[in-house]
C-alpha cells in the first residue's frame, strides 16, 4: 500500500475511528480525558524503584470520616454520651475486639493491621482531609475542588514508576467522582495532579449492581468488529511511519491512541468488566448494592493486572460516612452491613486465589468522629485529632494492633502517626520509596511523598 493510498484510507476511517477512541465521562466538565490521554505515561518505571513486596491496592476510602469509637476502637468503659449504643464482640484476634455490626471483618482481624493512633491538622474541610489521607500532602485547611498544582494520587504516582502492560487500565476509581458537598467541586486527592490528566484514573461512574451495567468507554461500538479494529491498527501504525514518528505532542497522543486500541482489543480487560461471569452467591456475599459490587469489581480488576482500584464511598462528602446526624441508626442499617460484606468478602476473595500477599486493601477514612455524641439524634462530628485505620495483605503485618488512643478515644496515648507515614509505608511496600523525585510538567522535582516516615513495625 503507497503512502497516498494508507492517506487515502486513513482519511475515510477517521470519523468513525474518532468514535471508537472517543470517551465519555472519563473526567469533569472542563477536565474531560479521553482513554488515549487518560494512559499517556512516561516511560520512567525503574526510578525510585525497590524490591516490592506488593503488587496491587484496593483502597475503600470511607468518604466522610467513618467513627472510630463504633467500629476499631470502641469504648465500653467511657462514661455516657462517650462510649456510643454499640456493644463490643470478640474478634480471631486473642484481647482485640470491635463493633458487634461487624461480625465477618471480626473474624479476620488475625489477618489485619489496625492503627489507633492517626491524626493530620485538617477539622473542618473534608476536600482538605481527604487530599491529606490520600497524599500524605498534609497542606492544613485548603479546601475547595481540584488544583493542577495537587500532589498526584497512589493510582496515578504507581502508572508513572510501576506501569502495567499496554492492554491492561492501570488506575480505576469507581463509582463516584465525590463532589465536596451535593452539587460541590470534586475533592483533590483523586487525580493525577502535578503530572497532568494523563494520569488521571479511568473513572468508572456506572452502577455496577445495575442489571445492565456496562462500561460504554471501554465499549467498541457494536458495528466495529475486532477485524476493523485491526486494520485500523493496520492503518494507525502505517500513518505514523508515513510521518517519521516525529517527537511532539501529536505523536505522543497517537501512541496512546495505540494504546487505547490495546485495551479496547483486549478480551482480559473487557472480561474484568463482566460482573454476570461471577456466581450468583459470590455476588450476594459481597452485597447487592453499589459499593459491594464495586468491591468485586476491584478484585477482577485487580486480577486483570490493574496497579490500584479506588473505591470513593460517597457520591458527595456528606452524603454516607459524615454522620453528624443519626450516626448509630445510619451504621447499624447501611454503612457498617455494607462495609462488613464488601471487606470480608474482598479478604476471602482474594485469599482463596493466592493474591493477599501481593494484593493490599487498604480501609481509610478522612478523619475520625467526636468522642462526644451531640444532641442530633445520637450524631458525632468532625474529629482529626484522632482515628483508624486497617490495612490487609500486601506485606503488612497481621495481627497487629498499632498504637492507642486516650479513655476516650480523643488523642493519640502510644505511637502516633500522620497520613504521610501511611502512605509512606504503603510505597514502600509496592516497591517506591518515597523519598523519590518525580517531576511535574515544568520539570519542578518533588518527593513521591511530601512528607512521612516508613513505618517498619507495620510491615511483615
Amino acid at each position: 500500500m503507497t503512502h497516498s493510498n494508507i492517506e487515502q484510507a486513513a482519511r475515510r476511517e477517521a470519523v468513525s475511528r474518532r468514535r471508537v477512541l472517543q470517551v465519555g465521562s472519563l473526567g469533569l466538565a472542563g477536565m474531560g480525558l479521553s482513554l488515549p490521554r487518560l494512559l499517556a505515561n512516561e516511560a520512567t518505571a525503574d526510578r525510585g524503584r525497590l524490591r516490592p513486596r506488593a503488587d496491587n491496592v484496593i483502597l475503600l476510602f470511607l468518604n466522610g470520616g467513618p467513627s472510630h469509637l463504633d467500629m476499631w476502637d470502641m469504648k465500653p468503659n467511657a462514661g455516657e454520651g462517650i462510649r456510643g449504643e454499640f456493644q463490643s464482640i470478640a474478634t480471631s484476634l486473642p484481647g482485640y475486639q470491635m463493633c458487634e455490626h461487624l461480625p465477618r471483618m471480626a473474624k479476620q482481624m488475625h489477618l489485619a493491621t489496625v492503627v489507633r493512633s492517626m491524626n493530620h491538622t485538617v477539622n473542618n474541610s473534608h476536600a482538605a482531609a481527604v487530599y491529606a489521607s490520600l497524599t500524605g500532602h498534609d497542606r492544613g485547611e485548603q479546601g475547595g475542588g481540584t488544583k493542577s498544582t495537587d500532589h498526584p494520587s497512589l493510582g496515578g504516582i504507581m502508572a508513572k514508576l510501576r506501569p502495567t502492560a499496554p492492554t491492561v487500565l492501570p488506575q480505576v476509581t469507581l463509582p463516584y467522582i465525590t463532589k465536596e458537598g451535593a452539587g460541590g467541586p470534586p475533592q483533590p486527592g483523586f487525580f493525577g495532579g502535578f503530572l497532568g490528566h494523563s494520569y488521571d484514573p479511568l473513572f468508572v461512574l456506572h452502577d455496577p449492581n445495575a442489571a445492565d451495567f456496562r462500561v460504554p468507554e471501554l465499549t467498541l461500538q457494536t458495528e466495529v468488529t475486532t477485524n476493523r479494529l485491526a486494520l485500523r491498527r493496520q492503518l494507525f501504525e502505517a500513518t505514523g511511519a508515513a510521518r517519521g514518528e516525529v517527537r511532539s505532542a501529536a505523536v505522543e497522543m497517537s501512541q496512546m491512541q495505540g494504546r487505547a486500541l490495546d485495551i479496547l482489543s483486549s478480551e482480559e480487560t473487557q472480561r474484568a468488566f463482566r460482573l454476570s461471569d461471577e456466581a450468583a452467591s459470590l455476588r450476594d456475599s459481597y452485597g447487592r448494592n453499589i459499593y459491594g459490587q464495586s468491591a468485586l469489581l476491584a478484585r477482577r480488576l485487580i486480577e486483570a493486572g490493574t496497579r490500584v482500584v479506588t473505591i470513593s464511598w460517597a457520591p458527595d462528602a456528606n452524603a454516607t460516612w459524615d454522620t453528624h446526624g443519626g450516626n448509630f441508626k445510619t451504621l447499624k442499617t447501611t454503612l457498617l452491613p455494607q462495609l462488613d460484606a464488601a471487606y470480608a468478602s474482598l479478604v476471602d476473595d482474594l485469599s482463596a486465589r493466592g493474591m493477599l500477599d501481593r494484593t493490599l486493601i487498604a480501609v481509610l477514612g478522612d478523619f475520625g468522629r467526636t468522642p462526644k455524641v451531640n444532641g442530633n439524634q445520637g450524631g458525632r462530628d468532625h474529629w482529626n485529632f484522632c482515628y483508624s485505620l486497617m490495612m490487609t495483605g500486601g506485606g503488612f503485618q497481621r495481627g497487629l494492633i498499632y498504637g492507642t488512643s486516650d479513655s476516650t478515644g480523643a488523642f493519640p496515648a502510644t505511637h502516633p502517626l500522620v497520613p504521610g507515614d501511611i502512605i509512606s509505608t504503603i510505597y514502600h511496600t509496592l516497591g517506591i520509596a518515597p523519598e523519590t523525585e518525580i517531576f511535574d510538567q515544568f520539570q519542578r522535582p518533588y518527593r513521591v511523598v511530601p512528607g512521612g516516615e516508613i513505618v517498619t513495625d507495620l510491615l511483615a
